[in-house]
């Protein structure tokens, strides 16, 4: 299987953590956060990953190296500019269309600042079963942005939680607002549906094929732990977390 590290971000977010290093090289516990990743991705089944860079990008290459790419088959998307989420996988496409022919499996897309304890063989079982275009891991938590989804967990809609701004690509009498986690299990068919160029979220292109009437799952992960690691106190509260077992 096949996967995608999403690590190219300035970890604005993170600073002074990430003055003089990418967030990918930030660490918790005294691991960092593209090992974690990895390591997690590969006891998945995951033999290669591509990782996208653009932040200090040579230090991610040179850890890699350093690390013998941690026992996978690792490649670099540069991006000399941020192109987001949906534009950094379109950027990557070449990575899963190789020596992919006749290959219907799908591939993991995984943000590098979350860190969690999702079964992700479980996502992909529950994705090759039902069919999906993509499955998303959601939970029932707070947010600023919730994807909302109808009784049977496809992707309805969006939905701000600040100012409650709404946007619904398919009906439905009940919806359920849930946070997305970072973690997508994808059908390589994916690619040659994105029409969206240049600089755009994964998350419009969903919207999209999901009005289209593609089948955008959710899975809910409400059981597992899982963090944002998008902000100092949360590196430091992983640690805590890993510390006390709460993290395994």
């Amino acid at each position: 299987m096949k996967a995608m590290v999403l690590a190219a971000g300035l970890g604005t977010r993170l600073r002074p953590l990430t003055d003089d290093r990418p967030k990918a090289l930030v660490e918790v516990a005294g691991r960092t956060l593209l090992e974690i990743t990895l390591t997690r991705l590969c006891a998945s089944g995951v033999e290669e990953a591509i990782v996208n860079v653009h932040h200090f990008a040579d230090m991610v290459v040179e850890y890699l190296r350093a690390n013998h790419n941690f026992g996978m088959r690792i490649e670099i998307s540069r991006e000399p500019i941020l192109l987001d989420t949906g534009g950094g996988l379109k950027n990557a496409a070449w990575f899963f269309r190789q020596g992919a022919s006749g290959s219907v499996e799908p591939f993991i897309l995984h943000n590098v600042d979350v860190i969690s304890t999702i079964d992700l063989g479980r996502m992909v079982q529950l994705h090759i079963e039902n069919e999906a275009l993509a499955t998303l891991a959601v939970q029932d938590r707070e947010t600023s942005r919730y994807l909302l989804f109808n009784p049977e967990l496809q992707l309805c809609g969006r939905r701000s939680g600040r100012d409650g701004k709404t946007e619904l690509v398919r009906p439905s009498q009940q919806l359920q607002p849930l946070a997305f986690s970072g973690i997508h299990v994808i059908s390589s068919r994916l690619l040659d549906l994105m029409s969206e160029d240049g600089v755009f979220s994964i998350i419009a292109s969903y919207l999209r094929l999901a009005q289209q009437g593609e089948k955008i799952l959710g899975f809910r992960a409400d059981e597992y732990y899982w963090r944002d690691l998008g902000k100092p106190e949360n590196v430091l509260q992983a640690a805590q977390d890993l510390k006390q077992k709460v993290l395994l």
